[in-house]
């Protein structure tokens, strides 16, 4: 199981300094909308220079008919990022595309479609999506795995039967993780890191218990260290 950091900060500036303390750990760094929008691929590329190793995730959740997709797709890849991901619910169409728009680029980024929010509770996505998030979220995963998608975005509630429905090769990020039972803010199906092992999580998502700590290193060495409690 990876960790990703969520560079979620107010400024460009304090997520660099996030970043640079961390150069010597072999973690994910997430580039979410706030970041992105704000220092565009300036960041991509200063936090390449602080570390090659470090892999990025663009977390921009594309959304939109699927020559967009695909278009935006293509631009993706260019910024030299490692994974990026769309929503699901684009459709097939969309997926295929996007991922036939990728098939001839060397070293292509990985891509994971959003399954469901984990800031949504089973009455706010019903009134939206028709369903329970349980029965559409392991719909949606085995459409994204039918469209070659490499993986999902999904709460650590869902992985292991994403993964029983697909394949143990097929991705699940999941974000919103409190390692050591921090609070839950604005995420409604929050999980530690023990469950998300349980759960095969391949990858969590760590931002405000990292980045709002007094010592961000010392957790982050806490999660890679000592995954279950803190020693």
């Amino acid at each position: 199981m990876k960790l990703c950091v969520a560079l979620d900060l107010p400024t460009m500036e304090e997520n660099i300094k996030l970043a640079k303390s961390l150069k010597e750990y072999d973690i994910w760094l997430k580039v979410g909308f706030r970041s992105y929008i704000r220092d565009g691929k300036k960041i991509i590329e200063e936090l390449k220079s602080i570390n090659q190793n470090f892999k990025i995730f663009l977390d921009l959740k594309l959304y939109d008919i699927p020559n967009t997709m695909s278009d935006a797709a293509s631009e993706i890849a260019e910024l030299g990022i490692d994974m990026f991901n769309i929503h699901i619910s684009s459709g097939k169409t969309a997926m295929r595309n996007v991922m036939q728009r990728l098939a001839n680029i060397k070293n292509r980024p990985l891509v994971l479609g959003v399954s469901v929010l984990t800031s949504f509770n089973n009455k706010e996505f019903k009134a939206i999506y028709g369903a329970s998030i349980e029965k559409r979220s392991l719909e949606f995963a085995k459409a994204a795995y039918e469209c070659k998608i490499d993986g999902v975005v999904c709460s650590a509630y869902e992985s292991k039967d994403i993964k029983d429905a697909t394949d143990d090769t097929f991705i699940t990020l999941t974000p919103g993780i409190r390692p050591f039972g921090e609070d839950s803010n604005d995420q409604k199906r929050v999980a530690d890191i023990k469950m998300a092992k349980e759960n095969m999580v391949d990858i969590i998502v760590v931002g405000r218990p990292i980045y709002l700590s007094d010592d961000p290193v010392q957790v982050v060495k806490d999660i890679i260290l000592h995954p279950i409690s803190r020693s």
